[in-house]
């Protein structure tokens, strides 16, 4: 059986972009391996960039929250 880690995040703007930062080393560290690529370790937080069209398709904005989780080995993100 899979160990899937869902977590409920609020989409923050971080140099004109919109990001989930999610702390390190808690729940992050279950996002690390998924999100590979797509994110950057930044202090004490995995930052991950939601590029504009995926936050369009979502209707995402800033103070949005959204769930991510890691199921099937891959950063999947929906609204919240």
């Amino acid at each position: 059986m899979e160990n899937v880690t869902i977590f409920k995040q609020k989409v923050s703007k971080v140099q004109g972009r919109l990001a989930l930062l999610i702390p390190l080393p808690g729940i992050g560290v279950e996002f690390i391996e998924c999100a590979r690529g797509i994110s950057e370790i930044r202090g004490d937080f995995l930052r991950v960039d939601i590029p504009n069209w995926l936050a369009t398709k979502l209707r995402i904005k800033e103070g949005s929250f959204v769930m991510v989780d890691n199921k099937d080995g891959k950063f999947n993100i929906r609204l919240g």
